[in-house]
C-alpha cells in the first residue's frame, strides 16, 4: 500500500479514561493503517522539544504540565492523504465546535484535554514520526 503519513498521539487525558481502544478502532475504520504504535510517557524536556514550536505562547507551559501528567499512545498512521484526512477525523481543537462523530467531538473534554494529536503538515508528520519511531520500528504495507 502506497500513501501518507502522519503521527497521532493520544494524550493522557484519553488515556486515563480508558479511550484508546474506540479511538484506534475509530482511526482504522476511517481507513488509516496503523505503521507504529506505542505507548510511552513524555518527560517535560522531550515533550519541551516535541512542542518547540509553540514555546512563545502563553498556554506552552500548561500543555508541557499536561502532556508529561501521564502515558500517552502514539501511532504512526498512513493513508492517501494522511494529513488532511487526519485533520478532518479529529476536528477542531476545542471540542464544542468539533463536527459530530469527530475524535475530540466524542473523547475530549475541553481546549487542553482535547484527547488527540495530528500532525498538521506533511513535514510536521514526518519530523515528529521520526521524534517517536525508528526506521526498526515501521510497518511498511
Amino acid at each position: 500500500m502506497k500513501g501518507q503519513i502522519t503521527l497521532t498521539m493520544i494524550k493522557p487525558f484519553a488515556v486515563k479514561q480508558h479511550n484508546v481502544g474506540q479511538i484506534l478502532s475509530d482511526i482504522e475504520k476511517a481507513g488509516f493503517h496503523i505503521r507504529a504504535l506505542k505507548m510511552t510517557q513524555l518527560p517535560a524536556e522531550k515533550a519541551e522539544i516535541f512542542y518547540a514550536e509553540h514555546r512563545e505562547r502563553s498556554f506552552f507551559p500548561q500543555l508541557i504540565e499536561f502532556m508529561s501528567s501521564g502515558p500517552v499512545v502514539v501511532a504512526m498512521l498512513q493513508k492517501d492523504n494522511a494529513v488532511a484526512d487526519f485533520r478532518q477525523l479529529i476536528g477542531s481543537t476545542d471540542p464544542s465546535e468539533a463536527a459530530e462523530g469527530t475524535i475530540r467531538r466524542k473523547y475530549a473534554k475541553d481546549k487542553t484535554r482535547n484527547a488527540i494529536h495530528g500532525s498538521d503538515s506533511d513535514d510536521s508528520a514526518v519530523r515528529e514520526s521520526r521524534f517517536f519511531f525508528s526506521s526498526m520500528e515501521e510497518f511498511v504495507y
